[in-house]
């Protein structure tokens, strides 16, 4: 009990720490303030009667919103006295994995530098500024020559390091039970089975109404959907994050999904922050980096050659290369095992006092980070607004699918999630495919690594992303790739080739999100 007190009174004086340098705070002082000067407000009672203005004017639920947005990424709670690096990651061997993985990035970003004797970074020519500037809202007519250039690395390559992450501490002996062995992952990491799955995830249970399937033309709206629509409304009138969240693990009408999504992540436009992207805006005009070329090469090769989204190319572009520039993004490193990137100023190599973050936001894209922003721009069509959703959706989630950690919605407890459901529940299929040299992560893989960006059709991936808001979690995306597996067994129990099986599951454009994590969760026998 004692230990449960301290534990939340460090985390209260962690995020008071947190929002005392935000906008927030600075709002709230100058109400405060303002206050003074209402009739209402008695010096006897100055501590009450001020909050209960901020109250009535609606400022109390914006501190709610705030709090619950730092809750919601806060760290697992540890020992007070625990070192900085234990809160990115506790176990030792995923840190030192997680550290060479990045010296492995960073050494094929640096000897792509020295083959097309590019500089990391250069300040534009004014010429070139101007022209960038006048075509920054159509630069996908642009085709640079990017023949030379090839992404940092791609989803299959990080596999390989996953699979051969080891725990030196773990005896690989004779006593483990055989089912360790199949899978790819031989880490032991806790996941969760069915029945836990079965409890996190209990609103998507087949009593409850889902968006998703309950708005399906056979079920007429008047029976679920109408009133789950009224409710949503009702809690964007409300403003409340918490509730929010709570209402869309049911699937967000497709009318309110772009405000819900801002509510839960506490984005709200303040000129302040149209300001900010406009500087981010500058910045791009004004240098060059090499990871611009980068992000180029990763539209062209992903979202500009999909059906869905080859529209927003320009939308990409503007997100992407801004998000690059934004230190800001910086701050996450506090929770993610992974640290930012330093490069030195030229002639100064060695000299910390020299060193820089490269790029500026500590993020180096790889092979399908630009299907990470692709659905968002269905939702957001004003380039700030995407780009803050965008940018609050990869602290929270998406930084978590590319760092090796052992958080359980981490990639790496993902891949072992989605083995451990196959192993358990469809073990036939599992040794199957293991037979015939088609371990099922080696497909899976590249869907969670995404998200299921570029692989679902649109309204179902936003119905999946509903929940993965809804939960805080990334788990959703281990269940429904096993789902998917268990929709299509009986085709790959046939096959007898990793082609075979990969051609079974290359397309899922037709696969509907929540009847299938319905069945796999609910109706399968366990």
């Amino acid at each position: 009990m004692l230990q449960e007190e301290s534990d939340l009174s460090l985390v209260i004086a962690q995020i008071v720490q947190k929002l005392k340098g935000s906008n927030l705070y600075a709002q709230l002082e100058r109400q405060a303030w303002a206050s003074l000067q209402r009739p209402e407000i008695k010096l006897q009672s100055l501590k009450e009667d001020i909050k209960e203005f901020f109250k009535i004017s609606g400022w109390e639920k914006k501190l709610q919103n705030a709090v619950y947005s730092e809750l919601s990424v806060f760290p697992l709670p540890s020992h007070p006295a625990a070192p900085p690096e234990h809160l990115k990651e506790p176990l030792v061997y995923m840190r030192k994995a997680q550290g060479s993985w990045e010296k492995r990035i960073l050494k094929s970003l640096n000897s792509m530098c020295t083959e097309l004797s590019i500089p990391l970074a250069r300040k534009r020519p004014v010429g070139e500024q101007k022209e960038l500037l006048n075509k920054w809202n159509e630069m996908g007519t642009d085709e640079p020559d990017l023949s030379l250039f090839r992404p940092v690395y791609a989803p299959k390559d990080f596999l390989e390091v996953l699979i051969n992450l080891r725990n030196p501490n773990y005896e690989n002996g004779d006593s483990l039970s055989f089912r360790t062995h199949l899978g790819l992952i031989q880490v032991p990491l806790k996941v969760k089975d069915i029945p836990e799955l079965k409890e996190f995830f209990v609103e998507l249970g087949l009593t409850t109404g889902q968006l998703g399937i309950d708005d399906s033309t056979q079920v007429p709206p008047e029976l679920f959907e109408n009133e789950h629509v009224r409710i949503g409304q009702k809690v964007l009138a409300e403003q409340d994050s918490a509730a929010a969240q709570q209402y869309i693990r049911q699937g967000s009408p497709t009318a309110l999904r772009a405000e819900l999504w801002a509510l839960i992540l506490n984005i709200s436009s303040q000129p302040e922050d149209i300001l900010y992207y406009e500087q981010l805006k500058t910045n791009v005009i004004q240098h060059d980096l090499l990871v611009d070329s980068l992000i180029y090469k990763d539209v062209k090769l992903t979202a500009s050659n999909d059906d869905y989204y080859f529209v927003f190319e320009d939308y990409l572009y503007q997100v992407l290369l801004c998000f690059s520039r934004d230190t800001s993004v910086l701050g996450h490193f506090a929770y993610n095992s992974a640290s930012p990137p330093k490069s030195y100023i030229r002639g100064k190599l060695g000299l910390e006092e020299y060193a820089v973050f490269y790029p500026p936001n500590g993020v180096i894209p790889f092979h399908g980070f630009s299907m990470y922003v692709a659905p968002l721009c269905f939702l957001y069509h004003e380039p700030s607004k995407l780009y803050q959703i965008f940018r609050e959706m990869y602290v929270r989630f998406f930084f978590r699918l590319h760092s090796i950690s052992s958080h359980p919605s981490g990639i790496v407890s993902l891949c072992l999630l989605f083995e451990t459901l196959l192993q358990t529940y469809l073990p036939q299929l599992f040794y199957h495919l293991r037979e015939i040299g088609a371990q099922p992560l080696r497909i899976s893989f590249k869907w969670m690594v995404r998200a299921f960006s570029g692989y679902l059709a649109t309204d179902q991936l936003l119905l999946l992303w509903d929940r993965i808001l809804g939960y805080n979690s990334l788990e959703i995306l281990a269940v429904l790739a096993a789902a998917v597996f268990a929709f299509r067994a009986v085709n790959l129990m046939e096959v007898t080739s990793l082609a075979a099986a990969e051609a079974v599951l290359a397309d899922l454009s037709t696969l509907k999100v929540m009847p299938l994590l319905q069945i796999f969760l609910f109706a399968t026998v366990t």
